[in-house]
């Protein structure tokens, strides 16, 4: 079902370095590609994503679908949006199976993406789950149960009262009701088929479990020819339920070893070699070098800008000299060594970009540190043969679509997009007309002031 799979703390995403040795692990000798799935948590698909592109920029096929079918959640606004939940094991299924018959990447993507579209899943619990050493993350009352929570133990849709098996489960599959078919366990049999619903396969198990939490989920999965042969065939998997409808047709290899993983799947760190600028590396040397002295001075006015849309500790936050931006700066400046021995690779924007994301990684941290991460890491590819000023803008509008893609936000939900956005459109746009690429720039970084202040003012 799986090749492998990657583990963080609980109920926390894992850090971009352990999926990334990963993917490099399965991957760096693999023309057929990766496919990672992931659940729909912010977390995890920013994770994901960073690792995704790095390894992208390493030469690396891979590609990503993220699987959101939880039915508690309906909501179109700008928040995560739907978690996921069990239902992602019958994804790993399908695609499992669709690897084995050697099925392209681009294909297995397509389909995997299409049946987790097809797909809903609905839980309740009976008693909450509690982290090692620690209090229960909510309390139950003797006579309640959560209707619609995930995995973590985040709130479900409702709380209500406990009732019987055949009562609970009609609850949850009239929630349900977008769902047109699929596979469920025992006790919902009658209620789906009152709905019109055809069952063909049902799987009966501990799917996905959360620590003590006591309760149970049902899983529908609108089944088409294809589907139904990938959930049929034969797997390793110890927990993967033996019993199903239709025949076992079987096509998985079970001579399979663990994979071992050697040295060369682990990151090692290039070290940069002192080589005189070129006058590329020069005027980029410079742009680094006045950006950082600048940003490390501006706390004062950076906590004044905050202090109008946000809490008024940004610059603060900037300088603890932890696992912020202020720290990202400082190594940067620090990395950046002389002109005479400069120690980041100027001289080579790709390396540039991937030397700066890795520090960003490093040093700043959190949700920041990984959007900007990505923003650096997912333009590099229009780096590699071309230091036009167009290339640049090329990979400014790719960094900027990467964001979007693995965060979710969109220009106007009041993120770094709001400036990063028309900024490259202008950039772009500048650029295209034949405007010098100096005053193009400058018409991007007026943009990004005027956004900044629309944000103060809103």
């Amino acid at each position: 079902m799986l090749t492998a799979a990657v583990a963080g703390a609980v109920f926390t995403s894992p850090p971009t370095k352990s999926i990334l040795a990963a993917i490099r692990a399965v991957g760096r000798d693999n023309s057929g590609g990766t496919l990672l799935i992931v659940k729909n948590y912010t977390g995890d698909r920013l994770n994901f994503g960073f690792a995704a592109e790095r390894a992208k920029a390493e030469g690396m096929k891979v590609d990503m679908i993220v699987v959101g079918e939880d039915c508690a959640l309906t909501s179109k606004d700008k928040t995560a949006g739907r978690r996921g939940l069990c239902g992602t094991v019958l994804i790993h299924k399908i695609a499992g199976a669709l690897a084995e018959e050697g099925k392209s990447l681009e294909e297995i993507t397509q389909i995997a993406k299409a049946a987790a579209q097809a797909m809903g899943t609905m839980g309740v619990s009976l008693a909450p789950c509690s982290l090692p050493g620690s209090l229960p993350s909510f309390v139950l009352g003797s006579d309640e149960m959560e209707l619609g929570l995930g995995i973590h133990g985040e709130p479900g849709v409702k709380r209500v009262k406990i009732e019987k098996a055949d009562q609970v489960v009609k609850t949850m599959i009239d929630h349900m009701s977008d769902v047109q078919s699929g596979a469920t366990y025992k006790l919902s049999l009658k209620q789906a088929i009152e709905k019109g619903v055809k069952v063909d396969r049902v799987y009966v198990g501990s799917f996905m479990t959360s620590l003590e939490m006591a309760g149970v989920s049902i899983t529908l999965l609108h089944l088409d020819q294809t589907r139904a042969h990938c959930l049929d065939q034969s797997t390793t998997a110890p927990a993967w339920p033996r019993v199903s409808l239709s025949p076992n047709t079987g096509c998985v290899r079970t001579d399979k070893q663990p994979l071992e993983v050697s040295q060369d799947g682990v990151e090692v760190k290039k070290e940069v070699a002192a080589e005189k600028l070129t006058a590329l590396g020069e005027q980029v040397y410079a742009v680094i070098s006045h950006v950082t002295d600048a940003l490390l001075t501006a706390e004062g006015k950076l906590n004044e800008l905050d202090n109008l849309v946000g809490d008024g500790d940004c610059g603060t936050t900037l300088s603890r000299g932890g696992d912020r931006i202020f720290s990202f700066f400082v190594a940067i400046k620090k990395a950046l060594g002389s002109r005479d021995a400069p120690g980041l690779p100027c001289n080579n924007p790709e390396e540039l970009l991937l030397s700066l994301a890795s520090l960003c990684e490093d040093h700043m941290g959190g949700s920041s540190g990984v959007f900007y991460s990505l923003f650096l890491t997912s333009g590099t590819v229009h780096l590699r043969s071309n230091s036009a000023a167009k290339a640049w803008a090329q990979a400014w509008e790719t960094g900027v679509q990467a964001i979007m893609r693995y965060g979710g936000a969109e220009p106007g939900d009041r993120t770094m997009l709001d400036a990063l956005h028309p900024a490259g459109s202008i950039l772009n746009s500048q650029l295209a007309s034949g405007v010098d690429p100096l005053e193009a720039l400058k018409k991007a970084v007026e943009v990004c002031i005027i956004m900044c202040f629309l944000l103060e003012v809103k």
